[in-house]
């Protein structure tokens, strides 16, 4: 080979190198890796603590018995405070969990006070907030009875009754600041029978061993029309033996039924035709020895012709228009026989001495062939002469 031939050559296969290795590497080229995905997030800074007071700063007539707070969102609480203008300290505390603070006693009518709280926030920094305010002065304050003693034990029949000193405007804020707690829970609803009195039964009889607290907490409380309440009332009482008696016009007999069941029969005289014992349930109001029945109490003269007033040994309130279970031994031959009084359940001394010192308040006494009348919800405590329908339809809702 001559040199000229081997350049030549040696050119040529160098040009094919290059054109076979250029074929080659079109061929085989991956595409380009394209740059991961980021899969973090950004974390948000920590937010700084907010704290709601429950009464704006420079409010007034501002009702003094509601409960005053300081509630904190992404943070926790420091401290708060509620001091009157006078430097008087209203007693309070944090809550358990840190989310605020919350007062524990009732402010006075008429004052200045300022709540204030400090929280720290997550992002560790400390906020305030501090609200100055005054509160109400009535127009009107109205106080509260309730029928039930403290520390009683009372019948399965026994409605817990309040009395208002005067007419309430508002009946749902009323019902609102009174409270019954019962030991098993007992299903029951308020009723009005006036502007002055709401009454509170169970949906049916008591069950006996029940623990009922009742607390109406009134004081401070608006009841509107420039009406609020004038004194928190609480009391405890304890449901006895479920006690039932009942008395039946027609067999001129009473049964005593003790826990459902009949422990005696006694003979007994009711309403004569021209004043007849009216039927329905009655609840036992009160329980007297040595009492004077008067006709006159229920807006019938002594000296008419059916009045009378008359000393009897045992007597037991059933309802408002005068009708007792008493003893009256001038109609001792007549009881188990005829219906001859002017209304009540007459017995006998001994039988009405026995049904006295085993019954109580709130025991329930049914009268039943009485005669035509019969028993107004309204006359005594007799709530149970409602369906629990009627009852409910009667509350502030």
């Amino acid at each position: 080979m001559t040199p000229r031939l081997g350049v030549r050559l040696a050119a040529l296969l160098l040009a094919g190198g290059v054109l076979a290795g250029g074929c080659t590497s079109a061929a085989s080229e991956a595409p380009a890796p394209k740059p991961a995905e980021s899969t973090s997030s950004t974390t948000p800074p920590p937010e700084p603590a907010e704290i709601a007071l429950s009464v704006k700063d420079g409010a007034t007539g501002v009702a003094p018995g509601q409960r005053f707070t300081a509630t904190v969102t992404n943070g926790t609480i420091e401290s708060g405070s509620l001091v009157g203008a006078d430097d008087t300290v209203v007693d309070g505390g944090k809550r358990p969990d840190g989310s605020g603070w919350t007062s524990t006693e009732p402010l006075g009518y008429g004052k200045t006070y300022t709540l204030k709280a400090k929280a720290t926030g997550a992002d560790g920094k400390r906020v305030t907030a501090s609200s100055t305010f005054t509160t109400a002065v009535p127009d009107r304050q109205l106080s509260v009875s309730i029928n039930v003693q403290d520390g009683e034990t009372v019948g399965v029949g026994m409605p817990v009754i309040f009395t208002f000193s005067g007419s309430v405007p508002d009946r749902a804020a009323a019902e609102k600041a009174l409270r019954i707690e019962t030991r098993p829970d007992t299903k029951g609803a308020f009723h009005w029978f006036s502007d002055q009195q709401v009454i509170w039964r169970p949906k049916e009889y008591w069950r006996s061993g029940t623990k009922v607290t009742v607390e109406a907490e009134i004081y401070g409380k608006h009841f509107g029309q420039g009406t609020y309440g004038q004194q928190d009332e609480a009391l405890d009482f304890t449901v006895g033996e479920k006690l039932i008696a009942i008395a039946d016009g027609q067999s001129h007999q009473m049964k005593v039924l003790v826990n459902d069941k009949v422990v005696r029969t006694m003979p007994l005289s009711m309403g004569k035709p021209s004043s007849s014992t009216p039927n329905g349930h009655y609840t036992v109001m009160s329980e007297h020895v040595g009492y004077t029945m008067d006709s006159s109490t229920y807006g019938v003269p002594t000296d008419s012709a059916d009045g009378y007033e008359t000393w009897v040994q045992y007597a037991v309130r059933l309802s408002y228009s005068g009708i007792f279970y008493h003893s009256a031994p001038w109609s001792v031959g007549d009881q188990g026989h005829r219906n001859v009084s002017h209304g009540c359940l007459n017995l006998s001394t001994e039988n009405a001495a026995w049904l006295m010192d085993r019954s109580k308040r709130g025991d329930i006494v049914t009268v039943r062939n009485g005669g035509a009348q019969v028993l107004e919800p309204t006359d005594g405590w007799s709530v149970w002469q409602m369906s629990w329908q009627e009852w409910r339809s009667g509350g502030s809702a």
